[in-house]
């Protein structure tokens, strides 16, 4: 009887042992399942990925570049709108200087004409980008193209021409002055030539500029000599208004000098100079010197500005073109961005 309960407890025993390993059995390949199941929903994802593009997707993409060249494009011609005003502003600067102060009035005008080119381009750069003229496109290269070569010419024609020349330090004066010699070239031979002084020299004695330069103190007093020498002359004050330091003359007042005991220098423009106010040394080698040193610092002014532009000029054109090239590849339906071929398993690692 022992035996036989004996028996049924180990039968007992055998057939939970047997029944909780078919329970992990199950369970065991109902994981393999899901997880074969699972596997299989990621692979089908991953076929699915940007490598293996529809036409329709790559369509939409090459339309979204495009419209972002479009506008890329339509901001650079807006920047050298933007650009194109310093450089009609200097042009226009040089111009209210020839009619005042320097007298010089073919200078100004190729800024101007560049100043303005570059707006009527940049317009027509921006219109082409606004409605996919293609025309316009090319206009607009083209053309920036030779305005940035004749800007480029300009400055370099700027500095060579106003390479030469300077004013020399005076002893116990604080203003310099400025010597004919000083200067050669294109510029001064133009300057110098009796045709165009005649004209210049006009141009400063009806500008007034010795004129603006008197100073008085109570009851009109002059302002004493050891002022003056303290005084910072510009270049046409220096060379136009007064005689050279070197001819002895005794000051009376800024525009009145007396020869005192007679001429001492050697220069000829001592005996030039005279206190007749229409005249003073509007005819001096030292007056002639005078508007080349004026004319050297309105240029030199002008130039820095004018490299500064066009920097930025020569980097917006390249973006321009960067972004015109990527246009007409989209329109030509070159291949687009990454590669369009297929994979069912593409690797993990792109370069």
């Amino acid at each position: 009887m022992q035996t036989t309960i004996q028996t049924r407890c180990l039968t007992g025993k055998t057939l939970f042992f047997f029944s909780v390993l078919s329970t992990i059995l199950i369970k065991k390949d109902t994981f393999f399942f899901f997880v074969q199941k699972h596997s299989h929903i990621k692979k089908k994802k991953f076929q699915e990925s940007p490598y293996t593009r529809t036409p329709q997707k790559i369509k939409k993409q090459s339309l979204f570049s495009m419209r972002t060249s479009n506008h890329l494009i339509g901001l650079v011609n807006f920047l050298t709108f933007l650009a194109s005003i310093p450089i009609l502003g200097g042009g226009i600067w040089l111009s209210s200087r020839a009619n005042n102060t320097d007298c010089l009035k073919f200078l100004q005008w190729p800024l101007i004409v560049i100043g303005v080119s570059i707006m009527v381009v940049s317009l027509a750069g921006f219109a082409g980008a606004c409605y996919r003229n293609t025309f316009l496109m090319y206009l607009y290269l083209w053309a920036m193209f030779f305005i940035i070569a004749a800007l480029i010419g300009f400055v370099i024609f700027a500095y060579a021409v106003t390479d030469k020349g300077s004013g020399r330090p005076v002893m116990n004066r604080v203003y310099s002055e400025y010597h004919l010699q000083d200067y050669s070239g294109w510029l001064e031979e133009r300057v110098t030539s009796q045709s165009y002084w005649s004209k210049i020299s006009s141009c400063i004695r009806d500008s007034h500029v010795c004129g603006k330069m008197r100073r008085t103190y109570n009851r009109g007093i002059p302002e004493p000599v050891e002022m003056f020498n303290l005084r910072k002359l510009s270049p046409l004050e220096s060379g136009c208004c007064k005689p050279p330091t070197e001819c002895g003359y005794t000051y009376l007042n800024e525009t009145v000098w007396n020869p005192g005991s007679g001429i001492v220098g050697s220069d000829p423009d001592c005996g030039r100079w005279s206190n007749y106010q229409q005249q003073l040394c509007y005819n001096c080698n030292s007056c002639k010197a005078g508007v080349l040193a004026s004319l050297k610092k309105s240029w030199r002014k002008v130039s820095v500005i004018n490299i500064v532009i066009l920097i930025i000029l020569v980097i917006m054109y390249m973006v321009a073109i960067a972004a015109f090239r990527h246009n007409k590849r989209i329109d030509n339906d070159e291949p687009y961005g990454e590669t369009r071929m297929e994979k069912s398993q593409p690797s993990r690692i792109h370069f």
